[in-house]
């Protein structure tokens, strides 16, 4: 049997060290890149003006997005706008177009309730939304981390004959919050501007990854596996092809508590979530939680992706100049439920909503501020917290002074960590988990 060391604090981070060391000493495989490449992208990667997260073609997206029929998810207009390479209706009460991507306004999570329904789920697409086959579909575990070094192969019937799980996890963009390092912090990042709503929280249902590995014959010299997703290769803006979406994650992590889900919310999963296999890391960075997963290598030396060396680290001021460790778990934050400048009526009580999330603990208070942050009191916790799921909270205002203010929510978890005021800069924008400034008018 295979010893498994946890995936949470120091042994993690010792990991990711390690790998780290071992990549820039030439000792591990950038998997489809040369080595001179990797090095050249990871230095653009420093720059403030580098490469922005990565987007599809519009001619890649276009094919895709015709090729593929409407998923079901939520009533809504016959002319709902789509996204590039989206194949869901993208309505305007609920998304903001971002590209290749769809961005949840967070006050359309009003109308619903602790899961996140697939209507409303944000989007985070490198290329487009492949259309697959769910009877033809086949899930390939190959790579010299396997006894023999035989691939093993498992259609979606395999694995739905395997023992289920099943979890509630939110998956989140590590981009989620990138847009307040400018317009709060006064700081620029590259990559598509989010807001907050690259969030979606749901109840997934698959197979443990630990488990196909063990019947896949996974080795005890195995270190890393490498899921990779069936859609479009990624071609940067200066013609570098990077290939497949595709990112590691140590075996320890791997064994577990990684699901291979193909449900979501009790349905199959839709196609741009995934369909009809995707990765769940619970409380990681989003991508890691490949989706239309087709193969995992396994493999008995150290491997990296461009999506872990060049994109995925945090490189700028007050972090190495070869770039942090590979990013593993997402931040702490909290966001009202109401649109930006918001009208909230003078004279009466309303009721702010919002939600609360920690990738590292359980929200154990959340703190409003409805001056600017001159005030602040508890809010009433509506859900029992949980470790990488939100937390919704409700609290009474009512205000009697009319004219602009702005509204604050910052949390704090079991772990002791508050929100901070500010967040640290990175040139690409990931990790920001500082308190939000909120402004409404009253009227």
């Amino acid at each position: 049997m295979i010893s498994k060391e946890t995936s949470h604090g120091s042994s993690e981070e010792e990991y990711d060290r390690r790998r780290r060391a071992q990549w820039l000493a030439g000792e591990a495989r950038a998997d489809g890149v040369a080595r001179r490449d990797m090095l050249r992208l990871l230095a653009a990667a420093g720059a403030v003006t580098g490469l922005a997260a990565p987007t599809a073609t519009a001619a890649t997206a276009a094919a895709t997005a015709a090729a593929s029929p409407v998923a079901a998810g939520g009533t809504v207009p016959a002319d709902a706008p789509k996204g590039p390479g989206i194949v869901k209706p993208l309505p305007a009460d609920r998304f903001t177009i971002r590209g290749t991507n769809a961005e949840t306004k967070f006050e359309a999570l009003a109308e619903t309730g602790f899961h996140t329904p697939a209507s409303h789920f944000f989007v985070r697409n490198h290329t487009a939304t492949p259309r697959l086959d769910a009877k033809t579909w086949r899930l390939k575990i190959w790579g010299d981390g396997l006894e023999g070094g035989g691939a093993r192969e498992f259609t979606l019937a395999d694995l739905k004959r395997l023992p289920s799980t099943s979890r509630t996890a939110f998956v989140e963009c590590a981009g989620n919050g990138r847009s307040f390092f400018t317009t709060q912090q006064g700081q620029p990042a590259s990559g598509t501007a989010w807001t907050l709503g690259a969030i979606g929280n749901a109840r997934w249902r698959g197979v443990r990854l630990s488990e196909v590995l063990r019947r896949a014959g996974v080795s005890r010299h195995a270190v890393d596996v490498m899921p990779r997703g069936l859609d479009a290769e990624y071609v940067t803006d200066d013609g570098t092809n990077l290939g497949r979406v595709r990112r590691p994650l140590p075996l320890s992590k791997a064994l577990d508590d990684v699901l291979l889900a193909y449900e979501m919310n009790g349905a199959p999963l839709p196609e741009d979530h995934g369909f009809p296999v995707r990765v769940l890391v619970p409380a990681w960075v989003g991508i890691a939680s490949i989706k239309w997963v087709g193969d995992i290598e396994v493999s008995s030396t150290p491997l990296y992706s461009p999506w872990n060396t060049q994109f995925y680290r945090l490189f700028g001021e007050g972090h190495p100049p070869e770039g942090s460790a590979p990013l593993t778990h997402q931040t702490l934050k909290s966001a009202f439920e109401l649109p930006w400048n918001a009208p909230v009526p003078a004279g009466r009580t309303s009721h702010l909503t919002g939600r609360s999330w920690s990738a590292k603990g359980a929200i154990t208070r959340v703190e409003i501020s409805t001056d600017g942050g001159g005030t602040w009191h508890k809010a009433h916790l509506k859900d029992t917290p949980r470790r990488g799921s939100w937390t919704r909270w409700t609290t009474p205002w009512h205000p009697r002074t009319p004219g602009p203010t702005t509204l604050l929510a910052r949390a704090t978890d079991t772990t002791g960590q508050t929100q901070p005021q500010t967040t640290p800069h990175n040139t690409q924008g990931y990790l920001f988990d500082a308190v939000v400034r909120h402004a409404v008018n009253v009227v």
